[in-house]
């Protein structure tokens, strides 16, 4: 199988290179996370009108550059490379991947607003009992004359502190842990005047994101907020999550080929016993190993980047299989990178520690190896 990038591929990744180079360093970008408003909204900008990206997974008709799955993988590996915070996931791969399949005017005209990076989506699903199972839902939404009246809460929405829209899963009808009954809803953020009946806790995760703790009470929704059919949202969400799953797979690539290439030309320059550390075999077989693991990841994420599109079953036996084989290595990779570093690997002013916690969240991001792994065995065995 052919797995090289077209002349348009390979433009695109090398023209997010250059920029983030250029114009995004990790001093600027920590600062921004840590004492700043969390993120720049300035490269945001420069994503949708510079260089597109914002659009490049869309097809035309959404006003994006017709790219598909292979141009999320291009992109999302530049931005693991980068260590970039600012929400492409949460709003590119989750939140027009539900929009889209939800269809309507409303949620056209969030997209169009994405593309032209004016707005950033953050999607509420998870709750204090739910696990990282999507159908099981508290939250509840009910009908009121015209409106919608949500009662409820979620927690680590990550993005939501930069939100101009929430995607919220409510259910409107059904158990707590049905499938059908499961539905989205839109809500509108305005900074300067948050809505009545929405109560927000927001915090800086350990890898420099921006997360909040919503809780709705009596937040009334117009009706055009509810997104596709009442109770039928849950085959897209999951589909969604599947999309994000291996994108930050994609993600996770691109921040261990940064921490192997920085051991590696660490190892060339630190000296004990006068000599430097690269010439003792033993590292080198620890960095050989390093490197397997890497591209090992790298034909996962291929394997769940191309299957994308497959039924619901095979994408998902192919994103779980990915997601495995990248815990497993995102936690070998970044825990050996600081090993070899010593104990300046976890300061902040080198940015490996940066690259480790990133990489340990997205070891638990969307599933662990073990959620990953049953669900595997579970799919395997009903077919």
């Amino acid at each position: 199988m052919d797995f090289s990038l077209t002349k348009e591929q390979e433009l695109l990744r090398d023209g997010l290179a250059k920029f983030l180079a250029a114009r995004y360093t990790l001093e600027e970008s920590r600062a921004a996370a840590k004492t700043g408003i969390g993120w720049q909204p300035e490269i945001w900008r420069s994503f949708a009108e510079e260089l597109g990206i914002l659009g490049a997974t869309l097809p035309e008709e959404d006003g994006g550059l017709g790219g598909g799955a292979v141009e999320l993988m291009v992109v999302t590996e530049e931005l693991g490379q980068a260590l970039v915070v600012e929400p492409f996931v949460d709003t590119v791969v989750i939140g027009t991947g539900l929009l889209r399949r939800a269809g309507g005017e409303r949620a056209a005209a969030v997209i169009g607003d994405i593309v032209e990076g004016n707005a950033i989506t953050a999607f509420a699903a998870l709750e204090a009992t739910s696990g990282d199972d999507y159908a099981n839902v508290t939250t509840t939404a009910r009908r009121d004359g015209d409106e919608w009246v949500l009662d409820g809460g979620k927690i680590v929405v990550t993005s939501a502190p930069l939100a101009s829209h929430l995607l919220v899963t409510a259910r409107t009808s059904g158990e707590q842990r049905d499938r059908e009954g499961v539905s989205l809803f839109v809500v509108t953020l305005d900074p300067h005047n948050p809505p009545a009946g929405l109560e927000s806790h927001s915090y800086r995760t350990v890898d420099d994101r921006q997360a909040a703790d919503l809780t709705f009470t009596g937040l009334r929704l117009p009706a055009d907020a509810l997104l596709g059919a009442p109770g039928g949202a849950l085959p897209s969400i999951e589909y969604a999550v599947d999309e994000a799953t291996a994108a930050i797979a994609s993600e996770a690539v691109g921040l261990m080929r940064k921490v192997l290439a920085d051991t590696v030309e660490y190892a060339k320059q630190r000296k004990q016993f006068g000599q430097t550390i690269g010439t003792f075999q033993v590292l080198q077989h620890r960095m050989v190993d390093m490197y397997m693991e890497v591209e090992q990841s790298v034909a996962a994420v291929y394997l769940a980047i191309l299957n994308l599109d497959a039924d619901p079953v095979e994408r998902a036996l192919c994103v779980s299989a990915a997601k495995a084989t990248i815990a497993r290595a995102a936690r070998y990779v970044g825990q050996n990178a600081v090993q070899l570093h010593g104990g300046m690997g976890m300061t902040e002013e080198l940015a490996i520690g940066h690259y480790f916690r990133r990489l340990t969240v997205i070891e638990h991001e969307f599933g662990s190896a073990d959620q990953h792994i049953a669900r595997f065995a579970a799919l395997t065995a009903s077919r």
